[in-house]
């Protein structure tokens, strides 16, 4: 070891960020393992490194005792006397034991602890750059694709996009860049590990902030977002400026905005409805395209209601497999019954004539 060592340590601080005492530490307690592994030796060993010629010294720990059981962890009381007449027994004492060839060896250990000191400060600065992404979204190149993952280029890292993460129905080919939303940045044994999505409703959220000015500002907001990837999503907004649509906002001239939302998840249609504070006109406007006549809330559970709707337009209410009901549901928060006018009227005529038969007996 020379002042080589400390040289390099020193710029490794300064490039790397990785404070030299820390590389010592784990240097000493791998030197410690490397003496016991090539020289055949269990006892107790110490590492002292010389912070400022850069020289190595390994001691053997010996605890001075009345009679030696095991001559590799103790050290007779006269032994010790004969090295300092101060000693007495419990005491411990060092025996430098610094193999001639250990020079080798050690600077072989010192290599390895450093580099990997530099990987991990390395997966350090690259976990610290990415976790500030967590919850945003970021434009990637697809490299390759395996039975589990996609894997998308970040540039710093390759973030894995899972099958349940995909839009049902999207191909993926190499080099394509594509918009993803990470949702989960984790620091592993590995290296950083990202994950990242096109189904979340969040990738819809963000996609919003960077199409929609008003959004980003804050001067229309998204209250609930209900989706199914590749399909059909919903948007409830509201606008905290008077005078401003937050439907038009959204959808911009000609339908400009929405549009270019509507490529970037290729070809999924997006309904946007305004959020109102009454829940009956919310849900009324959560079932657009269709008409609602009337919401019926439910006396016995505050989140259940019965929608009724013309009879033309009860299958456009409750869409195809059900879609349109059950993203309008999602989207309020509400479990969303809908019934024709006809078959309300027919039920309600039903309970009605039950009710007067009860009276009459």
């Amino acid at each position: 070891m020379s002042k080589e060592l400390l040289n390099a340590l020193d710029a490794l601080e300064v490039e790397k960020g990785i404070k030299k005492d820390i590389v010592l530490e784990a240097l000493e307690a791998a030197l410690v393992s490397a003496y016991k592994r090539n020289y055949g030796q269990a006892q107790n060993v110490e590492v002292e490194f010389d912070k400022t010629r850069g020289d190595l010294h390994i001691f053997a720990v010996k605890e001075v005792v009345s009679e030696v059981f095991d001559s590799r962890l103790e050290v007779s009381l006269e032994e010790a006397l004969q090295v300092n007449r101060a000693y007495e027994i419990g005491d411990t004492i060092r025996f430098e034991v610094t193999p001639k060839n250990f020079g080798r060896i050690a600077a072989q250990t010192a290599k390895q602890v450093i580099m990997q000191r530099v990987r991990e400060a390395e997966r350090g600065i690259v976990y610290d750059e990415y976790i500030q992404y967590e919850n945003e979204i970021v434009t990637g190149e697809v490299e390759r694709h395996d039975h589990r993952y996609v894997y998308v280029n970040l540039g710093k890292v390759e973030a894995v996009l899972s099958h349940q993460d995909q839009i049902p129905g999207e191909e993926y080919k190499s080099h394509d860049r594509i918009k993803v939303y990470i949702y989960k940045v984790e620091n592993t044994s590995k290296g950083p590990q990202v994950f990242v999505s096109r189904s979340h409703p969040d990738l819809l959220k963000r996609l919003f902030e960077q199409e929609i000015p008003e959004i980003f500002d804050g001067t229309v907001e998204i209250i609930s977002i209900a989706r199914e990837a590749g399909d059909r999503a919903k948007v409830a907004v509201r606008s905290h400026s008077d005078g401003v649509d937050p439907v038009g906002t959204c959808v911009g001239p000609r339908g400009e905005r929405i549009q270019a939302i509507v490529n970037e998840l290729k070809g999924e249609n997006m309904d946007v409805v305004e959020w109102r504070e009454n829940p009956a006109e919310f849900i009324s406007n959560a079932l657009n395209p269709a008409e609602v006549i009337e919401v019926r809330f439910n006396p016995e559970n505050e989140r259940a209601c019965t929608v009724i709707v013309p009879d033309n337009q009860l299958s456009l209410a409750i869409g195809k497999k059900g879609q349109n009901a059950r993203l309008a549901a999602r989207l309020t928060g509400f479990k969303i019954d809908i019934k024709s006018e006809s078959d309300f009227a027919k039920a309600t005529e039903e309970v009605l004539n039950t009710d007067s038969v009860t009276e009459e007996d």
